[in-house]
């Protein structure tokens, strides 16, 4: 206690005061209050005041900091000020009552904290009046604002109505109404539930005897939460124990007496261990696993015992042949102190499936170290596995170097990141993975590849792994960076191969107006030769007529004349038309042109030079050749009108190479090797547009009058019906060049052999004229019948095949080629053939039709007489082929025999011949039949195996290229169908190909009587 005297404050104090100033107690008596407590100056002025003024005033743990000789230090105070009177009852002093409560607020927030920290509220119960003193912490449990009067009806009404039952009034009659209990608090506002928990004793007041209720309250929601979850998970965990897939046990082991496991017995099982094992669980819980499963192996007991005695949880796989060969999957793990829990699977499947893949993995990889390029395989997370040997051996580098990412070392630096990039983001999306970058071989040298992998899906539907290969394209892009290095080149290229593209097209539609101007010519060609020889014909008859009348022999011979300019009109038309017959010889053109000299000499006039030129070792070529004079002459005459008659002509003839490079600017040329023969000129030359023209009939630069404007258009379809090439070099005022490429070939030049030219004679034979145009065929007979020949007459084959059955004997068959009705003259000449082997067939046409010309040839053995043709020509190609014949001792009648000069060879036998062209199957089945054998024929593969199924045959001689099935195939059947049949190939080829059947003997065409004699003597052997 203290006393402050006056306005100043004069400090008067006692021994508790003093006690409380600490070392300043001496400097506090009889001082003013504001030197005794200058920190306290503030407050102490306001008190002196307000209390010397009358009133008094109270402080309740005021806090201060304040200085007692230890330095600064905080205290808390309560402070009571009151007024003293003097005697005339006017406040003169101040008493101060102090009393220092510092160590009960620290105590107190001491308390407070804890209370805060541990969620601990507390409380003081006063049942009479039901009033609660409560901390902060017991309203912030409870849910109550700050300023709301606590009471035992507030609490009651929060909790939950079952809970009302342990509350504090509910408990009253009890020893202690606040032991411990657990109750729900409802939030009214929200309706949210809180679980508290209540603890307190009973403190009794010694002097009044009455009892007073002091405790804590604290949130448990959490805990109670944390119970029900837990209880949840105990009840799930129970129903998935008793419903879970994999079976499930725990067991116990059993020991011997030095302590090592030996058995173990089961102590609880799941129901899916029935399923699992086939063990019913009532019968096996309790049992040792020795008596549950005899046979068990030691070595799975020996596991279980080591992961009870190391605690160390183990997984492993385990093949049981006591359970029906079957193999688990088992995770094990110490429960107790001799106890073990097993969680197990039934992977029998798997496993038989993991043999599969395995063999499948190996079956791969043997076929990966087959293929040239790199194999390697990744796992689902991009790491590589597994690699062929080709990537060692590349790359120098071992499995240990390249597995995982350390592919990454073999890649070019600069390609690195975008192939990682592309092979990351192709596992992110699944999709296939391709890139292309540079790969150090083990010299260290970079060579371009490009990877592929395709992703391998696995059942789940994600990527299992990935197969990848590596494929060297070094070459590919070298030769692209070449092209890439020179836009200009690339660019002239585009240009070179459009231009080429472009004259492909003007040459494609060259070739289709040429062949569609060929086939009206040849048709107009036709019809014209036929008109020429019923004029010819009968002018021929007329001469006899007009015999000493020279003004009418003179008018005859200028008609015969234009016939013959007529005719060579007609043609040069089929010519172009390519539809002129050939007759190709082996023909070398160094001396064709020698022996042409003094013609083309005397055609081109003394004022032009000619300068012949012929390489040295100048090929064969295959030519008709009297079609090629009369190209080297047109040729040549052309020249001649180009210069004016003066000039100089160069023909030179040597051998040429057409490249694939040449050929493909010319649609129409096959690359191989020729013969050139290039004609070159001194003249006007042409025009482009002059050049394109040229080839075309009636095309001509010459006036009119001068030229018929068919001598090119002849020239250009004999070498392109020869299988060659014409090509013109020409510019205005510089001349022009004529090449014409003519196809190689390898056999010897044929001898030429000069046709007899001399008078021209008839005779007496027999001779059938078959033609439909009534005219030629009546100057036909007249010209014959004036030869003095028998003439029989037939307008169609049909009624010419009628006369030939009636067994009138014939000697030649004289037939137009084409002729009307289903019967076609090369049949009529078969069937004709076969009824009167010695008879001989010449034909007769202005345009072929390719019945007896093929690729623009005649056919082996055929006979031809073109139109126009005069008396003389007639009676000199009759006569020829009547000659021809063998030797008889008569006209030919349809008879069965052998002619006499043919012998048999030994027995006669039964042969099938099997040709799709009909002279050819005629002229081999004459030469057989000559010999005395039997033959039948047949023009398809297919009816010759018909044949062969119905009859025995000793022979088969069949040609290789048939229509339908192929002679390799019938030749198969055939040795299959009759093992003992002889069997003779008669081809154009010089070898027999391979996979036919053993004892096959080969007849090579053209071949004469004696090497088809010799060939069945080889069959036969």
């Amino acid at each position: 206690m203290a006393i402050l005297w006056g306005e100043d404050g004069l400090v008067l104090h006692n021994n508790a005061y003093a006690d409380f100033v600490g070392q300043r107690h001496s400097a506090f008596l009889g001082r003013p209050i504001s030197e005794a407590w200058p920190e306290l100056a503030a407050l102490n002025k306001r008190v002196v005041k307000a209390v010397l003024g009358g009133r008094t005033l109270s402080f309740r743990d005021r806090h201060a900091v304040i200085e007692r000789g230890a330095g600064p230090e905080d205290v808390w105070l309560n402070l009571d000020f009151s007024p003293i009177l003097d005697a005339t009852g006017i406040p003169a002093g101040v008493l101060v009552i102090l009393k220092d409560t510092t160590q009960r607020v620290r105590v107190e927030q001491r308390l407070e904290i804890a209370q805060q920290a541990g969620g601990v509220g507390t409380f003081e119960w006063f049942p009479e009046s039901g009033e609660l003193h409560v901390s902060q912490e017991y309203r912030k449990v409870w849910g109550l604002d700050p300023d709301i009067r606590v009471t035992d009806d507030l609490l009651i009404s929060l909790l939950h109505p079952d809970d009302r039952a342990v509350s504090g009034p509910e408990r009253l009659g009890q020893s202690n109404p606040l032991d411990y209990a657990e109750y729900r608090r409802i939030d009214p506002k929200t309706g949210n539930t809180r679980w508290i928990a209540r603890r307190g004793q009973v403190i009794s007041s010694e002097r009044s005897g009455r009892r007073r209720f002091v405790g804590i309250a604290f949130d448990i929601t959490d805990r109670k939460q944390a119970e029900v979850t837990l209880q949840k998970s105990e009840e799930r965990w129970r129903g998935l124990f008793e419903q879970m897939h994999e079976g499930f046990f725990t067991a116990e082991v059993v020991r011997d007496a030095e302590g090592k496991v030996i058995d173990f017995v089961f102590i609880d099982i799941n129901p899916a261990f029935e399923r699992q094992t086939g063990l019913i669980a009532a019968q096996t819980i309790g049992q040792p696993v020795r008596d549950a499963i005899p046979g068990v192996q030691d070595e799975l007991i020996a596991t279980y015992g080591e992961i009870v005695d190391t605690g160390q949880a183990r997984q492993f796989e385990v093949y049981i042949p006591a359970l029906g060969n079957r193999w688990y999957e088992a995770h094990a793990r110490k429960v107790g102190p001799e106890r073990f829990a097993v969680l197990f699977l039934d992977i029998t499947i798997r496993k038989a499936a993991e043999k599969r893949v395995l063999e499948s993995e190996e079956r791969f990889r043997t076929l990966s170290q087959s293929m040239p390029n790199h194999v390697w395989t990744a796992r689902s997370d991009g790491s590589l596995d597994w690699f062929n040997d080709q990537v060692f051996s590349y790359s120098g580098m071992s499995l240990d170097h390249l597995a995982g990412n350390g592919w990454a070392a073999m890649v070019h630096p600069d390609d690195i990141d975008v192939a990682a990039q592309e092979w990351t983001e192709a596992r992110a999306a699944a999709r296939q993975y391709q890139v292309e970058f540079r790969l150090r071989r083990h010299d260290g040298a970079y060579r371009w590849h490009i990877a592929r992998a395709v992703p391998i899906k696995a059942d789940g539907g994600g990527v299992a792994h990935w197969i990848g290969t590596n494929t060297d394209i070094h070459d590919q892009k070298e030769a692209e960076a070449a092209l890439e290095n020179s836009a200009a080149q690339l660019e002239a290229r585009v240009e070179e191969r459009t231009a080429q593209l472009l004259e492909m097209q003007n040459a494609l539609q060259q070739s289709q107006k040429m062949e569609t101007i060929g086939k009206l010519t040849g048709g107009v060609a036709h019809d014209f030769n036929n008109l020429l020889q019923v004029i010819s014909g009968n002018l021929n008859l007329l001469a006899k007529d007009v015999a000493g009348n020279e003004r009418a022999e003179r008018r005859v011979n200028n008609a015969l004349a234009g016939v013959v300019r007529g005719g060579k009109l007609a043609s040069q038309l089929l010519a172009f038309g390519r539809r002129q017959p050939l007759a190709p010889k082996v023909v070398h053109l160094g001396r064709l042109l020698t022996n042409m000299d003094d013609l083309l000499r005397r055609s081109i006039g003394e004022a032009i030079e000619i300068e012949t030129i012929v390489s040295g070792g100048l090929w064969n070529t295959s030519i008709d050749p009297t079609q090629m004079e009369n190209a080297v002459l047109n040729l040549a005459i052309n020249a001649r009108d180009a210069m004016d008659g003066a000039g100089k002509l160069t023909i030179e003839a040597g051998n040429a190479f057409l490249d694939d490079a040449y050929a493909a600017r010319h649609a129409e040329v096959e690359p191989g090797q020729y013969v050139m023969l290039a004609i070159t000129d001194t003249g006007a030359g042409m025009t482009p547009d002059v050049i394109e023209q040229v080839f075309e009939p009636f095309f001509s630069t010459k006036a009119e009058g001068k030229g018929t404007g068919l001598g090119l258009s002849m020239v250009y379809g004999f070498v392109k019906q020869s299988n060659g090439h014409v090509k013109i070099y020409s510019e205005p005022g510089h001349g022009s060049t004529v090449k014409l490429y003519l196809p190689k070939t390898a056999a010897a030049e044929d001898v030429e052999i000069r046709q007899d030219v001399g008078p021209s004679l008839g005779g007496s034979e027999t001779i059938l004229v078959v033609e439909d145009d009534d005219n030629v065929r009546d100057t036909v007979i007249e010209l014959l019948s004036d030869l003095g020949y028998s003439i029989l007459k037939a307008s169609d084959p049909q009624s010419a095949l009628s006369v030939i059955e009636s067994g009138v004997p014939i000697d030649l068959l004289f037939t137009d080629v084409v002729m009307p009705g289903t019967l076609k003259s090369p049949e009529l000449a078969r069937k004709a053939k076969e009824r009167l082997p010695n008879l001989s067939v010449l034909f007769t046409s202005g345009y072929t039709e390719n019945s007896i010309v093929h690729h623009g040839r005649l056919d082996a053995g055929v006979e031809l007489l073109s139109k126009p043709y005069t008396r003389d020509a007639l009676a000199r190609k009759i006569r020829q082929v009547l000659t021809a014949r063998q030797p008889q001792t008569g006209t030919s009648a349809p008879v069965p025999t052998v002619p006499a000069s043919s012998e048999p060879q030994g027995r006669p036998f039964k042969v099938l011949v099997v040709e799709d062209d009909v002279l050819i199957r005629m002229d081999i089945c004459d030469m057989i039949a000559n010999d005395g054998h039997q033959v039948e024929e047949a023009g398809s593969g297919e009816q010759a195996i018909e044949m062969l199924q119905s009859g025995h045959f000793d022979f088969l001689v069949t040609d290789l290229g048939l229509p339908g099935i192929s002679g390799e195939t019938l030749v198969v059947k055939a040795r299959e169908m009759h093992p003992r049949l002889g069997i003779i190939i008669a081809s154009g080829r010089h070898e027999l190909p391979g996979g036919l059947p053993a004892g096959v003997s080969l007849v090579s065409k053209p071949f004469s009587s004696e090497d088809l004699r010799a060939a069945f003597k080889l069959a036969a052997d």
